[in-house]
């Protein structure tokens, strides 16, 4: 275990969170608030901090997918337990785990909160969360790995560790192009929302805040109501660009160097697409009675399923309200999630597809038995390692999934509560059904239901492995055993 790039690595991520919270400070500066200081105090413990630990450079930059494992996931919980701090110091959330809570619900955005109101918070405190989206949405380490040098095979070990879906590839030979090409795409897109929002009268902090939110499928609001407030013209930007975040990034790394074929033809996109449009669908029919016109049934149809596949969160109306069936719907929208490669959460409609073509194949072995059929996705053939990955990680998912639900249910909440609220927060979605409709919000839960959901928020941002690893004792002996060479 190379104790000493984890260390050097963790440094550097503090250092960077340390630099980002200048951007809160620059607002609670220009708009003559007291918060700012609490988050320029902050930022001057993690530069120091960082500082210290990564005065010491790794003799050796070379690690393996367990040593990405760790990183990314103490990487996350570093993030989370710092970012917390000045939200807390400044009074605006009362206790240190809600701080927590709505930071973790930030950085791997989540959007579930514990607030009953977003309007009071200072502009300093909002920015600051709807800028956790962001930060999070493409991930910290994908930044690192844009900036700070490595050996090629251990800079993939990270980005695998921390990127979602089942596969990850490189766009171009070196992963620090790669890296820097993801970033590029996402300031873009992120840069162009912001530029149509303002067209349509948002103010200035309010479009980038908003945003942020949607670049990183996060959903923090900004109002109370979420968007439903906003203009229909605002709202279908906002459609837009949640969808358009939840396309998996090599398609726009395709367009961007004019292989419009492939970009066109991608197998997980058209399923993405083909998904939205059916439930868009089969919501206006079942929603048709609740609005005047069409095109308002059509905004809300796409907005809220859009929102959920991409696991924003943003709302447009309150789906707690609607018939049975869309509701339905919208929880299977949750499970589902957006593309791999992209900023949303979920199991990902890669892994659906490549599940449901599993099935195929066993249910056709059953009629054939003789018959050898390799199961394909984007034209490549699917190998054995990719299916047994598939299987544990869906297995995870379901026993962490399972376990969350008993945990948070000896507080005695009714069923759809507590299955949406894990449902939401494992999926990194944000608001569910009942009690955490999109109206409601998470602070009723004890402080210890909330640790649970914290846990589900960043394993499944993190794709499960990363924080199941750490409950290996095999882990912490290495990392102890590596400690005690070093000091000895």
């Amino acid at each position: 275990m190379n104790s000493s790039i984890i260390r050097y690595i963790l440094g550097q991520v503090i250092k960077i969170e340390g630099a980002l919270m200048l951007l809160p400070c620059l607002v609670g500066c220009v708009y003559g608030e007291h918060s700012w200081l609490y988050f320029a105090g902050t930022s001057a413990i993690c530069i120091l901090l960082g500082v210290l630990m990564t005065y010491r450079k790794p003799k050796s930059n070379v690690f393996y997918l367990k040593e990405g494992c760790v990183i990314t996931a103490f990487s996350w919980m570093l993030l989370s337990i710092l970012g917390a701090l000045p939200m807390w110091l400044c009074g605006e959330i009362p206790t240190y785990i809600d701080a927590l809570f709505e930071t973790v619900s930030g950085f791997t955005t989540t959007g579930a909160s514990i607030l009953p109101a977003v309007e009071p918070l200072s502009k300093c405190v909002n920015t600051w969360r709807c800028f956790t989206h962001w930060i999070g949405g493409m991930g910290v380490l994908v930044f690192i790995l844009a900036i700070v040098p490595m050996s090629g095979g251990s800079s993939m070990n990270l980005m695998k560790a921390e990127s979602p879906g089942p596969s990850v590839s490189k766009l171009v030979p070196k992963v620090k192009s790669t890296a820097m090409i993801l970033y590029a795409i996402y300031i873009a897109l992120t840069l162009f929302e912001w530029i149509l929002l303002m067209i349509g009268g948002v103010p200035f902090l309010d479009a980038l805040n908003t945003s942020f939110g949607t670049a990183g499928t996060g959903g923090f609001g900004i109002k109370n109501d979420s968007l439903m407030s906003f203009s229909p013209y605002v709202q279908w930007v906002v459609i837009v660009f949640m969808i358009l975040f939840g396309v998996n990034f090599n398609a726009y790394y395709c367009l961007v160097f004019r292989m419009f074929k492939k970009a066109f033809t991608m197998e997980e996109v058209r399923y993405y697409f083909i998904i939205i449009l059916t439930a868009v669908f089969i919501i206006c029919c079942d929603i048709r009675d609740y609005y005047e016109t069409f095109g308002e049934t059509l905004r809300h149809s796409f907005f809220q399923v859009g929102s959920i596949i991409t696991t924003t969160g943003f709302s447009s109306a309150d789906f707690n309200t609607w018939p049975m069936t869309s509701k339905t719907i919208l929880v299977l929208l949750m499970f589902i999630g957006a593309c791999a490669g992209s900023t949303g959460g979920g199991i990902k409609v890669s892994r659906i597809a490549i599940a449901f073509k599993t099935l195929l194949k066993e249910l056709n072995s059953y009629i054939h038995p003789k018959s050898v059929k390799k199961i394909q996705f984007e034209k490549k053939p699917v190998e054995h390692d990719v299916l047994r990955a598939l299987n544990v990680y869906l297995i995870s998912f379901f026993l962490v999934f399972a376990s969350s639900i008993v945990l948070i249910s000896f507080e005695n909440y009714d069923l759809e509560t507590n299955f949406t609220a894990v449902a939401a927060t494992i999926n990194n979605i944000g608001p569910g059904l009942n009690m955490v409709g999109p109206t409601q919000n998470f602070s009723f839960f004890s402080t210890f239901s909330k640790l649970v959901l914290i846990f589900d928020m960043l394993a499944g941002r993190l794709e499960l492995f990363p924080m199941l690893i750490l409950f290996h004792p095999t882990i912490w002996k290495q990392l102890f055993h590596e400690s005690k060479k070093q000091v000895s």
